[in-house]
C-alpha cells in the first residue's frame, strides 16, 4: 500500500523524473507535473500530501504554483529541489525544505528521503490537531459557525467534513432563517480554499438589469454609469469559494450564462473582449424546492445538475427543538459581549417560553428575541419578563393556527377542504 500522494513538478526535466521513480521506488504514489501550470491543475485533481517542485520552475514569473499552494491547499507542504546555488528562501516560498538537484549521487537520496518524510509526518500531526480541535468542538454542540447537538445537526456536521476538502459544488436547501450561508461559510473554513476569499452574494436583492455585472464584472463604459472597470464575483472569489444565495431566484437568461462559466471556468465583463480564467468552487442556497423550481420552467434543469453534485438540506428549528436551549445560550453569551451587557444565562421560565414557540423565522427569530432580551436584561439573568412581548404573546396564535373547529355534521369533503385551505393559510 503505497505511504501518501507525492506530486513532482519539474518541467520535464529528467532530475524531475529520476525523483519520481525514487519516490516510488520508496513506496509513495508519485504523480509527475512537466510544468508549474500543469502542476496548479493537477494539484486540484490530486490533492496530493506532498509537492516536490523544481525551485527555478516554482519561481518563474509567470509561475503561479506557490501563490496556489499557500492560498488553495496551505495544509500542503512543498519542498524545492534546484542547482546549490539557487536562491532558497523559505519565507517568501513557504517551503519548508530546499534540496539539490542533482540525484546522480546517493547521498542526495540520502538527504532527500527523510526530508520528505518529515514533511509528511508534520502535516499529518497538523491534520490530527485539527480534527481533534474539531471533534472536541463538535461534542460542545459548535461546528464553525453552525450550533446544535440534535441528530439531524450531528449528520450535517459529518456531511460538512466529507465534503469541505473537495472542489464539488454543493447545492444547500432550507428554509429563509436556517443558516444555509453559515454552512457555506463551514465549508469554506475547512476546504483548502479557506486562505483565499469567501463571497457571497443574494441573487433575489439584486435588479435584474444589475445581476450580470455584479457576477462577471464590467469594462468602462460598457452600460451608463459604467465609469470605471469593475471586477466581478467570479474573479473576487478566484482562488476561493464563491456563494450563490437563493439561486433560484436568477433569471434564466443569466442562468444560461452562468451555466457556460461554471463549464469552462472562465468569465467575461460586460463590455470586454477577453476572458479570463478563474478557479472558483461555488457554492448554491436556496429556500425554495428547486426540482419543483425546474418543473415549472423557473430553474434550469441543467444548472441544477451541474449545481448540485452534493445537497445538504437544513432542518427547521421546530424540527430540532432539542437545539433551541443550546442555541439560545450560545447566542446569549455572543450578543451579551458584542452589546457590552451583563447578561449571561436564561431562567428556567425563559428557557420554556422559548421552547413552546414555534419559530417560524428559524434560528434568525430566535437570534432577534434573545438581542432584544439582552440588550433590555439589567442583570445576569434572562427572565421570561425579558422575551416579552414576544414570543409570549404569540403561542396562543400557533395554538389557534394548528387547530381547526368544525361543527358536528360536516360533510367529509367540507372537512377535507377546510384543513387544506388552512394549512395553505398557515404555510
Amino acid at each position: 500500500m503505497a505511504k501518501g500522494r507525492v506530486l513532482v513538478v519539474g518541467g520535464g526535466r529528467p532530475e524531475a523524473e529520476a525523483l519520481a521513480g525514487a519516490l516510488a521506488g520508496w513506496g509513495y504514489e508519485a504523480s509527475l507535473a512537466k510544468g508549474s501550470a500543469e502542476g496548479v491543475r493537477r494539484v486540484g485533481e490530486l490533492l496530493p500530501a506532498l509537492v516536490i517542485a523544481d525551485a527555478s520552475e516554482a519561481r518563474a514569473a509567470d509561475s503561479h504554483l506557490l501563490e496556489e499552494l499557500r492560498t488553495s491547499h496551505p495544509e500542503i507542504p512543498v519542498l524545492l529541489f534546484g542547482a546549490a546555488d539557487a536562491p532558497a528562501s523559505n519565507a517568501q516560498t513557504g517551503a519548508g525544505e530546499h534540496i539539490l538537484r542533482h540525484f546522480d549521487k546517493s547521498s542526495d537520496y540520502d538527504a532527500l528521503r527523510p526530508a520528505v518524510e518529515r514533511a509528511l509526518g508534520e502535516a499529518e500531526a497538523r491534520a490530527v490537531v485539527r480534527r481533534e480541535a474539531l471533534d472536541g468542538a463538535k461534542e460542545r454542540g459548535v461546528f464553525g459557525e453552525l450550533v446544535g447537538e440534535s441528530e439531524p445537526m450531528r449528520q450535517i456536521y459529518t456531511l460538512i467534513e466529507q465534503v469541505a476538502p473537495s472542489s464539488a459544488s454543493v447545492l444547500i436547501t432550507g428554509e429563509s432563517g436556517t443558516g444555509k450561508e453559515l454552512v457555506a461559510r463551514t465549508i469554506h473554513r475547512l476546504s483548502p480554499r479557506s486562505r483565499a476569499a469567501f463571497v457571497p452574494i443574494n441573487c433575489s436583492a439584486i435588479p435584474e438589469t444589475l445581476m450580470e455585472s455584479e457576477l462577471f464584472g464590467h469594462e468602462r463604459g460598457a452600460f451608463t454609469g459604467a465609469s470605471s472597470r469593475r471586477q466581478g464575483c467570479f474573479e473576487l472569489a478566484d482562488g476561493g469559494t464563491l456563494l450563490l444565495d437563493e439561486i433560484a431566484e436568477m433569471p434564466p437568461l443569466l442562468q444560461a450564462k452562468l451555466l457556460r462559466v461554471l463549464e469552462e471556468r472562465r468569465v467575461r465583463r460586460l463590455g470586454g473582449a477577453q476572458e479570463i480564467p478563474v478557479d472558483v468552487r461555488v457554492l448554491a442556497a436556496t429556500n425554495r424546492d428547486p426540482l419543483e423550481a425546474t418543473h415549472r420552467g423557473e430553474f434550469r434543469e441543467d444548472l441544477l445538475y451541474r449545481l448540485n453534485v452534493i445537497t445538504i438540506e437544513l432542518p427547521p428549528l421546530r424540527r430540532r427543538r432539542e437545539d433551541i436551549t443550546v442555541l439560545a445560550r450560545h447566542l446569549v453569551a455572543q450578543l451579551a459581549e458584542r452589546h457590552g451587557r451583563p447578561a449571561r444565562t436564561l431562567s428556567p421560565a425563559a428557557v420554556e417560553a422559548l421552547k413552546s414557540h414555534h419559530w417560524p423565522g428559524n434560528v434568525r427569530e430566535l437570534r432577534n428575541v434573545i438581542e432584544r432580551a439582552v440588550i433590555i436584561c439589567s442583570g445576569d439573568t434572562i427572565e421570561r419578563s425579558h422575551l416579552a412581548p414576544y414570543p409570549l404573546d404569540q403561542r396562543a396564535r400557533v395554538r389557534s393556527e394548528d387547530t381547526i373547529t368544525l361543527p358536528v355534521g360536516t360533510p367529509l369533503e367540507e372537512v377535507e377542504r377546510q384543513m387544506i385551505l388552512r394549512t395553505l393559510q398557515k404555510t
